[in-house]
């Protein structure tokens, strides 16, 4: 179990990682004037995620609702209005104060809560549950019989020998009480750790289908992408939104670089990693 839960705790963070490839990747490909910048509010993101499912109280809401906050102003600079440098930085921090007003992406930031609502809190709550087995585990193992205990299985196994029975076993029946003996106190955990495991099966499977982690965190870039589409197509009516609240664009004298994210080198091993039967979260929970 406790390698298990290492190849858990690893497969998620490679998980996030990939995930977060494929989103900065994205802007990279198709977007790539606005990648740098980009890029960060999705370093942002996937970290929240990260802290998220590895215990940390932070609001999933509010994790997504600071994505879309913060890439609306990059999105508006170089998609909605762009001009020949970027936009002043007291000009973007209004438009993230009105984004979730004019809702420049539409539904897609409400669908994106959604999901991560229903995806990292069963999977934050499973990898808690893994850790808790391993503390139960770990002290049923190390446990000290008592000297009664200790006298009973002495003469269990040796007793006969003193009759010159060395081949003898002792009876079913004698030995199950003398076992049952030792470990009284242990047997009172029994039925909590059969509704452990159940529980834990039970969790597992609610952790697939449409709300499985790897589905919803590996097209998360799929959701970008229509974000982004939504607020190209919705720009006129948008620009005229933002001039009403912020008034018109303030921009800075220099313009930001383009594309910096470097590709991990290691994705395509983290896709076979993922992809391998052996591997997957799925097959890791059964």
């Amino acid at each position: 179990m406790m390698k298990n839960l290492w190849y858990s705790l690893e497969t998620f963070e490679m998980l996030i990682r990939l995930a977060e490839n494929y989103t900065s990747t994205l802007f990279c490909n198709a977007y790539r004037n606005m990648a740098a910048e980009a890029t960060t509010c999705v370093q942002e993101f996937f970290t929240d995620v990260g802290l998220f499912i590895f215990g940390t109280d932070i609001s999933t809401e509010e994790s997504v609702n600071r994505f879309f906050d913060t890439l609306f102003p990059v999105v508006y600079n170089h998609v909605i209005n762009p001009g020949l440098t970027d936009i002043s930085l007291e000009y973007a921090e209004c438009l993230q104060m009105v984004r979730r007003d004019i809702r420049p992406f539409g539904n897609i930031p409400r669908k994106a809560i959604g999901q991560m609502g229903r995806t990292l809190l069963p999977s934050r709550t499973f990898l808690q549950a893994l850790n808790l087995g391993i503390e139960v585990i770990n002290t049923t193992d190390h446990l000290h019989f008592s000297k009664d205990c200790s006298r009973a299985l002495l003469r269990m196994q040796y007793c006969p020998h003193c009759q010159g029975l060395t081949l003898s076993k002792p009876c079913m029946g004698y030995c199950l009480n003398v076992i049952r003996g030792c470990l009284a106190n242990v047997a009172e955990v029994d039925l909590h750790w059969r509704g452990y495991v159940q529980s834990l099966e039970e969790l597992s499977s609610a952790m697939s289908g449409t709300y499985d982690i790897e589905h919803v965190l590996l097209n998360f870039h799929s959701l970008v992408n229509d974000a982004l589409v939504q607020a190209r197509i919705n720009g006129p009516e948008l620009s005229a939104q933002v001039n009403k609240v912020c008034g018109p664009p303030v921009r800075k004298p220099t313009q930001s670089p383009g594309c910096t994210f470097v590709q991990n080198k290691d994705n395509q091993g983290l896709k076979m990693f993922l992809r391998d039967s052996e591997e997957t979260l799925t097959n890791r929970r059964k």
